[in-house]
């Protein structure tokens, strides 16, 4: 296949692909482990915002994937480096546990808005806050529009319905920094030094991961674990599909 041959590197969904409820899904360990024994470069991504670019990377790394800092690419990251650049003041809609991932950042008033996964600040209070200062010109800063994640077994809210709700009521649109945002995949394909086309990202949501890649000019594959759900396939059908990781690799590895 011309397109396996040609690809350089490889983009992992961490959670679905890898991960699920903090435990390595079957096959997923040694299929990363075969795709570094070749030269394929690695890059993972993810847009949780219930942790650090920091702890992703060691709670990888507690499970047996050998992972580097520089290789996780995660949305609040991408924030937070925005955030730097403009010099801007954010009020943080996120999760207790993401707050190191800005402390860096100058204190003061707030002039844009960071939402993220905030679970239980998610509340009228703090929205109802987001959504004054979006009034008054801050902007929105989203970590993606993943309208649900999947977690022991179910699905539940993500961040997106949120930022719709937000979107909707300030009449702004956000910029989205994470998945599935156009920007997110070239920073990564910069940061590897690879074209669009001789990239492969790999992912369980069909929307942000699959879709939006190919949008980019990305191969995709969507795989039938973490938050697929019947019928995914359909909605990319120019994309790969395949059961797990494992399986994709097997597949790959045979063509080269």
């Amino acid at each position: 296949m011309e397109e396996v041959t040609m690809l350089k590197a490889v983009l992992l969904d961490i959670s679905g692909v890898l991960t699920e409820d903090g435990e390595a899904l079957p096959g997923a360990l040694e299929a990363v482990a075969r795709l570094q024994e070749r030269d394929l470069t690695l890059r993972f991504l993810t847009n949780t915002s219930r942790r650090t670019s920091a702890k992703v990377c060691e709670d990888l790394q507690a499970l047996g994937f050998d992972v580097a800092p520089a290789q996780v690419f995660t949305a609040p990251g991408a924030i937070r480096r925005y955030l730097a650049r403009h010099r801007l003041c954010p009020y943080l809609l996120i999760h207790e546990r993401l707050e190191p991932e800005f402390a860096d950042l100058p204190s003061g008033q707030p002039d844009a808005v960071v939402l993220g996964d905030a679970e239980q600040r998610l509340d009228y209070a703090h929205l109802d806050e987001a959504f004054r200062l979006l009034l008054d010109g801050a902007p929105l800063l989203a970590v993606g529009t993943n309208r649900y994640f999947r977690q022991a077994g179910t699905l539940h809210l993500d961040a997106g319905p949120f930022v719709r709700a937000l979107e909707y009521a300030a009449g702004v649109e956000a910029h989205v920094l994470g998945k599935p945002a156009g920007d997110f995949f070239h920073a990564v394909l910069e940061e590897a030094g690879v074209a669009p086309d001789e990239a492969l990202m790999v992912g369980d949501d069909v929307e942000c991961d699959v879709v939006a890649a190919m949008d980019v000019g990305l191969q995709a594959c969507l795989v039938r674990s973490g938050k697929y759900c019947a019928g995914d396939e359909d909605k990319a059908p120019e994309a790969r599909c395949e059961a797990s990781l494992a399986d994709l690799v097997e597949a790959l590895l045979a063509t080269r």
